[in-house]
């Protein structure tokens, strides 16, 4: 168990009846970054979180949140966590500030004096004398994100938390985010389905697919497939001549041609790149394109579930 991290699982799993919801999970979750859950919608996401904050007790495995063992310690450990479960639930006929208020109230005289700031580093200050039914599904989701911020927390769960957003409220939100732990320094743990916000958000993240952990790490590690795997589509004037250069070379692990050129698969860092066209221009081919590939974390994702979608299949039907 490690203090550098905000989270930490040891097959921690959640049995409902013979159903596992998560089913042995190995999480580790760094301090100070922005961490996405990302799975499909039955995955598991949820009961994670339910978990974690001891809302539902696990059946199996160990868990540790700010360095604390839950539930041994699930009040020391949940102080300075602040979560969002599912859609965030406001009193409607009371106004922004009035609903920070009670929460504040049960918390201690000095979190109230952190309602004002949560409301502006959330872009609540202007309507947060208004009612909560009339604040759209982007300001309750902001407003929730306001409510966790009274425990000035060093760890934020937020469970699906662009669910209903129109694409300038997700952009809005990514960047309240990424404030949050660039400028602030606090961790967030974000569940998602969504591929592309996690990637566009998120420093590192786990794929979860019924119940388990598929794999977790860096976005970019994750996207390449987890490895050293630098890619480049090559465009040059005599394709079949390149090829031939190029399976001979010390610098490339694989070449196949490809509907946008050669797709080349370097043995080194991007930097050998420069090395390859050198090479190749030695040789007397004309280079008019080298590009790395970049690898999209939906791309990965898909092959991922895809693969056990067909070892979920028994032999005989897939033949």
């Amino acid at each position: 168990m490690s203090d550098d991290l905000a989270i930490e699982t040891h097959g921690l799993t959640k049995r409902f009846g013979e159903r596992a919801a998560i089913d042995g999970i190995d999480l580790q979750v760094p301090r100070g970054c922005a961490f996405g859950f990302l799975g499909p919608n039955g995955a598991g996401k949820t009961t994670m979180i339910r978990t974690l904050l001891g809302l539902t007790h696990a059946s199996a495995g160990s868990m540790r949140i700010l360095g604390h063992p839950v539930p041994a310690e699930r009040s020391v450990a949940l102080r300075r966590v602040g979560a969002i479960v599912e859609e965030p639930r406001f009193h409607s006929h009371l106004s922004g500030r009035e609903n920070l208020r009670i929460v504040a109230a049960v918390r201690g005289a000095e979190t109230d004096a952190r309602i004002a700031p949560a409301l502006a580093r959330v872009g609540l200050s202007e309507r947060a004398d208004h009612k909560v039914k009339s604040y759209s599904m982007g300001m309750r989701q902001r407003l929730g994100v306001a409510r966790c911020l009274l425990a000035d927390p060093l760890l934020l769960i937020l469970d699906e938390p662009t669910n209903g957003l129109d694409p300038g409220g997700i952009q809005e939100f990514r960047e309240m985010i990424r404030a949050m732990v660039e400028q602030e320094g606090r961790t967030v743990f974000i569940s998602s389905h969504l591929l592309a916000e996690v990637e566009k958000t998120c420093d590192a993240a786990a794929i979860v697919d019924r119940g388990k952990i598929v794999t977790q790490g860096a976005i970019a590690d994750l996207a390449a497939g987890g490895g050293a795997r630098h890619e480049l589509i090559v465009g040059v004037d005599d394709p079949d001549r390149a090829l031939g250069i190029l399976d001979g070379s010390e610098l490339v692990a694989q070449a196949r041609r490809d509907d946008e050129g050669i797709r080349v698969v370097l043995t080194g860092d991007p930097q050998t790149a420069a090395l390859l066209n050198a090479e190749l221009v030695r040789a007397g081919v004309g280079v008019t394109r080298l590009e790395p590939v970049r690898h999209s974390l939906e791309q990965r994702f898909l092959q991922i579930t895809s693969r056990l979608d067909a070892e979920l299949v028994p032999e005989e039907v897939r033949a």
